[in-house]
C-alpha cells in the first residue's frame, strides 16, 4: 500500500477528492484540517440536522490510499497536470505497512461501563464477570456505541428507572437502537424507536435482533399515541425546535430525557419546554449535561 499526502486549500478539497476517489482508483481518501494542533485548528461540524458553517477546512490535508507505489505516483501526476489544480501540493508520498485493519479497528473498541453490573460489549469481546446486563454492539455507521458520555448518562437513567412497570418507551433520533436496546433489556414492554435516516433505521432493526430485543423501528412517522417515557440523545437545537411534538406524546406524569447538550445549553432547553415540562440537570459528564423531568414536575 502507499498514501499519497496532499495540501489542499478549502475551495479545492471537494473536487481532489472527488477526482481521487472516483477516476484515479483510490482506495480510501480523508480529509484533514492541516493546522490541527496550532492556533489556525478550526471547528468545522455543526450539529446534527443542521448545515456545517463551511464545506472544508481553509487549509486542508489530503491523504489517499493506492495498491502500490505506480499507482500513488500515477494519480499525483495527472492530478497536478490539470489546469484547475495549480494552488495543490503534494507533501509526501511513502510506503504504509500492511497491517489487519480489521484487528486494528477492533482493538478501538473494548467493552464500556456503564453501571457495575450493565455493559456494552463488542461482538468480539468477551463480557466482563460482573455484568448481568450486556448491550452487544458493534461500531457502525449510526451514532451511539456508547463512548460518547452523552449516550452513557442516557443509559444510567435507563438502569435507574426503567423496569417491567415501564409499558411504552419513544427513542425519539435512535441512532444505532442503543437507547431503545437497553430500555427493552431492562423490561419495558414496547418500544418504538425512529430516526429519519435509513441508515440509523436498519442499525437499529440489525441492532435489535443481535440482543434478542423486540422493537418496533421506523421513521418518525411510526409515533402514535402517548409514551411512558421519551428519550431523545439529539443535540440542542433539533430538541428545541421538537419541544412541542416530543411533549405532545408523553403520557401524564411520564418523563421526558434529553442529552446531546453542553452546561451552556441548559437555559434555553429549559425554556423550551417549560409550557410542558420543567427540566433539570439530572447527571453530568465532560462538560455534557443530561435532563429530565416529568409532566407536572421534576423527574
Amino acid at each position: 500500500m502507499h498514501e499519497l499526502v496532499l495540501r489542499v486549500d478549502e475551495a479545492l478539497v471537494e473536487p481532489v477528492s472527488d477526482a481521487l476517489g472516483d477516476e484515479l482508483g483510490a482506495l480510501a481518501v480523508s480529509v484533514e484540517d492541516a493546522d490541527a494542533g496550532g492556533d489556525a485548528e478550526q471547528a468545522l461540524f455543526g450539529e446534527p440536522g443542521l448545515p456545517p458553517a463551511r464545506g472544508a477546512w481553509q487549509h486542508s490535508t489530503v491523504r489517499a490510499l493506492f495498491d502500490d507505489d505506480a499507482a500513488a505516483t500515477g494519480a499525483a501526476t495527472l492530478l497536478l497536470a490539470q489546469d484547475w489544480a495549480a494552488d495543490v501540493h503534494v507533501q509526501s508520498l511513502h510506503a504504509v505497512p500492511d497491517e489487519d485493519w480489521v484487528r486494528v479497528t477492533q482493538s478501538q473498541f473494548v467493552p464500556v461501563e456503564i453501571t457495575p453490573s450493565f455493559w456494552i460489549v463488542p461482538r468480539w469481546h468477551d463480557a466482563p464477570a460482573a455484568a448481568t446486563r450486556v448491550i452487544r454492539l458493534d461500531p457502525g455507521m449510526a451514532f451511539g456505541t456508547g463512548t460518547h458520555p452523552t449516550t452513557r448518562m442516557c443509559l444510567r437513567w435507563i438502569a435507574r428507572h426503567v423496569d417491567a412497570s415501564t409499558r411504552r418507551v419513544l427513542d425519539y433520533g435512535c441512532g444505532s437502537g442503543i437507547l431503545a436496546v437497553g430500555a427493552a433489556l431492562f423490561g419495558a414492554r414496547a418500544v418504538d424507536a425512529v430516526d429519519i435516516d435509513p441508515a440509523a433505521v436498519q442499525a437499529t432493526r440489525d441492532n435489535a435482533g443481535a440482543n434478542r430485543v423486540a422493537l418496533r423501528v421506523g421513521t418518525p412517522e411510526l409515533v402514535q399515541g402517548r409514551y411512558d417515557l421519551v428519550l431523545a440523545n439529539i443535540l440542542a437545537k433539533p430538541l428545541v425546535l421538537l419541544a412541542p411534538l416530543l411533549c405532545a406524546h408523553l403520557a401524564p406524569a411520564a418523563p421526558v430525557v434529553l442529552a446531546g447538550l453542553l452546561e451552556r445549553q441548559v437555559d434555553e432547553l429549559q425554556r423550551a419546554y417549560a409550557p410542558w415540562v420543567r427540566l433539570a440537570v439530572t447527571d453530568r459528564e465532560d462538560g455534557w449535561v443530561l435532563l429530565s423531568g416529568c409532566m407536572g414536575g421534576e423527574a
